[in-house]
């Protein structure tokens, strides 16, 4: 399952992930991008939809590291 991850970042901007959870884990994160207005964060939420629907390739894969 995928969802479309928000947060803010140190700097005030909103940050937008692609993360896929398997069993209720996250296995892997995609970084979309950082916004600082309205209009970006609604173009950045566009382009993690699209990553979701297998329209756009990421730019940026963030694999989960193991701690062993």
């Amino acid at each position: 399952m995928a969802y479309i991850r928000k947060f803010k970042t140190t700097s005030g901007a909103t940050g937008v992930q692609v993360c896929y959870k398997e069993q209720g884990k996250v296995v892997r994160t995609v970084h979309v991008g950082s916004a600082m207005s309205e209009a970006a964060l609604e173009r950045l939420i566009r382009e993690a939809q699209g990553i979701i629907d297998g329209d756009k390739k990421p730019l940026f894969d963030l694999k989960k590291f193991d701690k062993k």
